[in-house]
């Protein structure tokens, strides 16, 4: 077995050596059982250091022009050799404990992939209440959150990776996909609850709580057609780090 572990990197020069060393250690957990594993960073289209860093790291690093989060998972996954896929966010800190979890699931052969419940790495109040909603919500419709996502590669090419209408909530159309494949060859979206990943809350430092409920209310009242323009995804690309 082989898991190919993916990072998409847009100027994440400051937190992705973090990411990285948490990464290779937790890639222990697949190491143990014998499998093996490899790691690649999708720059996207970066102004820092982002791509030295990450090849200083022993990472395979490919490039991806164009700002947008799905295209630069899909760029990873075009040069992935694994049989199964794992997204991992440059602000997130995955555990031996989760990735022993996944590979558990795994070898049941009754997962077509899927995501774990998250918490953010500091508190704050407001995140903190929405941590708990989307917990629930992704464990009960069964939502991998962007800051892990695990799938095999087989059905990734399947439902056609990343939706490139999408600027922002790019995993939920994914889950949905993929729920839909689940079904038709009899097997599940898993989201995983022992080990959840630790993220980055830092959008709750550089944004403020009018900034995110403007955000969500456009998509909302709008249908989520702002889902499918960058400018109204400044969150994600306006280059705020």
């Amino acid at each position: 077995m082989k898991v190919s572990l993916i990072v998409p990197a847009f100027n994440e020069a400051k937190l992705l050596p973090a990411t990285l060393r948490c990464l290779q250690s937790a890639a222990a957990a697949l190491h143990d059982r014998g499998w093996q594993t490899e790691l690649i960073v999708c720059n996207n289209n970066s102004t820092d250091d982002t791509a030295a860093v990450a090849a200083a790291a022993g990472a395979r690093v490919v490039f991806e022009p164009i700002n947008q989060i799905a295209r630069a998972r899909n760029c990873g996954a075009a040069a992935a050799t694994g049989d199964w896929l794992v997204f991992v966010d440059a602000d997130s800190s995955p555990t031996a404990g989760l990735f022993g979890e996944m590979a558990d699931t795994i070898v049941t052969g009754r997962c077509v992939g899927g995501g774990s419940t998250i918490i953010f790495d500091r508190h704050y109040h407001l995140a903190a209440v929405a941590n708990r909603l989307w917990n629930w919500f992704s464990q009960r419709l069964r939502y991998a959150a962007g800051s892990f996502v695990f799938v095999e590669a087989k059905a990734f090419r399947e439902v056609g990776g990343f939706s490139l209408k999408l600027y922002a909530s790019e995993e939920i159309d994914f889950s949905q996909r993929l729920k839909r494949l689940g079904r038709k060859t009899k097997r599940q979206v898993c989201i995983l609850h022992r080990h959840p990943m630790i993220t980055s809350s830092r959008k709750m430092e550089l944004y403020s709580p009018w900034e995110h409920f403007k955000f969500i209310a456009r998509a909302i009242l709008g249908g989520g057609r702002s889902l499918r323009r960058p400018e109204q995804c400044s969150l994600w690309y306006d280059g705020r780090r």
